[in-house]
Parts: structure tokens; C-alpha cells; sequence
């Protein structure tokens, strides 16, 4: 979604988050899933959902 925004960098999208860029580098990996607030203010920095960002899948038994 940043290369959609006009080629937004990390260190761009972390500053409009106000998180570090290593919080953007760790969402954007998987490694990390942000809190509820941090991905309602991600979906507005993108003008979009929260499930246009972000997908859940259960794991299955």
C-alpha cells in the first residue's frame, strides 16, 4: 500500500504513525501485529478499511 500512496516510505509512514520505522519494517513482515488503534490510524494514513489492510486467517486444527 506505501508504493500506492505515491511511493511513501517506511520511515515516512512510521513518522505519520508516530512509531519507529522498525514497527512499520516488523508489520509489513509479519512479525508484528499492531494494536487496534495503530491499524484504525494505518487504514486512515491509506484513506481505506481495516480489512482492505489487514487480513485475519484462523489457524486450522
Amino acid at each position: 500500500m506505501r508504493f500506492l500512496a505515491g511511493e511513501l516510505t517506511q520511515q515516512q509512514l512510521a513518522d505519520e504513525l508516530k512509531v519507529s520505522r522498525q514497527t512499520v519494517v516488523a508489520i509489513e513482515k509479519g512479525n508484528y501485529s499492531p494494536s487496534l488503534e495503530l491499524a484504525f490510524r494505518i487504514a486512515r494514513v491509506f484513506n481505506t478499511t481495516i480489512e482492505e489492510v489487514f487480513t485475519y486467517e484462523p489457524v486450522k486444527k
